[in-house]
């Protein structure tokens, strides 16, 4: 696996950039011996949550107690969720981190999906940036948090 780009939604990578987490964030995706293939995103998965854990960050936190609702990773002010499943799924965390921003939880967030290409080799209809990123253009004035999209393959 490893990092292939990013896509900021109102100054988003301002925000990472601000806290020098902008490269830390993209190097959880070098990691060349997590190959992408079916089968994979349990392998992801536990390596972002090991990264998350030894970094100091909460790992799968609630937004709300009420709720078993859960983002992948939260430090500080920011919020971290990866999506490796459903495109449907990507817009869904997209409204979890838009909660805990308007509800002052986080100041900026990021969203890491697959690149086309790795998203077919996963799997079916499962989320990728080319689509998450076009979608978001179109529902900037509703997703308004500062937003680091972060493509790996």
């Amino acid at each position: 696996m490893k990092f292939a780009g990013a896509y900021s939604l109102h100054n988003g990578d301002a925000e990472w950039e601000r806290r020098e987490l902008s490269d830390w964030l993209t190097d959880l995706f070098e990691a060349p011996n997590i190959a992408i293939e079916p089968g994979c995103t349990g392998q992801i998965r536990n390596h972002l949550r090991d990264e998350l854990t030894n970094a100091g960050w909460s790992y799968n936190v609630r937004i709300d107690p009420r709720f078993d609702l859960t983002v992948t990773g939260m430090s500080h002010d920011l919020a971290f969720q990866i999506q490796t499943g459903n495109i449907s799924r990507a817009m869904y965390d997209l409204l979890k981190l838009q909660y805990l921003w308007t509800q002052k939880k986080i100041e900026a967030a990021a969203l890491a999906v697959p690149t086309k290409d790795a998203a077919a080799i996963i799997g079916s209809n499962v989320s990728q940036v080319d689509r998450v990123w076009g979608e978001l253009q179109m529902f900037d004035r509703i997703v308004t948090m500062p937003l680091l999209v972060v493509a790996f393959e």
